[in-house]
């Protein structure tokens, strides 16, 4: 169906202008489905994970405490690497996951319970600041935001192995974590409730983000309907 909106959106893409979206949220909460989606939809390139040979991995679950650092460089530097190359593109990006959520989640997480030091951790936190003084923001962050129980169905749903052992007490401290960088994220930010909003399975709420997005990123006004009762834009 034709959507005004959309072709607005292309029009400023032809133009010539670039940009980076970025797409963050906890385990499970839909950030590559919804990259996927919305990389299809606008026809922006997509960047995931890389899924590159990681050295220190097996010798991480050998030994957390001894490995910790080491594993977070290695993803600092691989993330920052991503950002360098996104800040040179001239494409509109659509990025799977954040250096951001290393810094702020994974590695705090890591420190608190006792794998990483207070000198390596303060090391760390010190290169990655160092590093964002170095590189822009995203032009747009995406958080998909999702209670305890939306994160298991949809692990649980999607059936991998390495995953089925996963802590309730381990999601739930990630999600305050994410709730606490978020609330201190300085730059655009678009929040969706993952509880509520199915933009995996429902067009009328993948509609309802790709409004969202066409209104932060372009100027364009969403349209409203009964349906957007209760569901959270910042």
């Amino acid at each position: 169906m034709f959507n005004i909106y959309t072709l607005c959106a292309g029009l400023r893409m032809i133009a010539g202008t670039t940009m980076h979206i970025a797409i963050a949220g906890n385990i499970g909460c839909g950030k590559t489905t919804l990259t996927n989606m919305l990389a299809k939809h606008y026809g922006w390139t997509p960047r995931f994970e890389s899924v590159d040979f990681n050295p220190y991995l097996s010798d991480f679950y050998e030994d957390m405490a001894r490995w910790s650092f080491n594993l977070q460089i290695y993803f600092l530097n691989k993330r920052f690497k991503d950002v360098v190359d996104i800040s040179k593109s001239d494409e509109y990006i659509i990025q799977d996951r954040t250096i951001y959520e290393d810094a702020r989640i994974f590695a705090p997480n890591l420190h608190e319970q006792g794998f990483m030091s207070d000198r390596d951790f303060d090391n760390y936190c010190d290169l990655f600041d160092l590093m964002m003084s170095l590189v822009k923001m995203p032009d747009l962050m995406i958080y998909v935001r999702c209670s305890i129980p939306t994160l298991v169905a949809q692990i649980q749903k999607r059936g991998r192995s390495y995953e089925a052992s996963m802590r309730i007490d381990y999601l739930q401290g990630l999600n305050d974590k994410y709730e606490k960088w978020i609330s201190d994220y300085k730059g655009k930010l678009l929040i969706i409730d993952g509880d509520k909003i199915k933009f995996g399975d429902n067009p009328e709420d993948f509609r309802w983000v790709t409004d969202r997005i066409d209104a932060e990123l372009f100027g364009l006004f969403p349209f409203e309907t009964t349906q957007d009762v209760g569901k959270e834009i910042k």
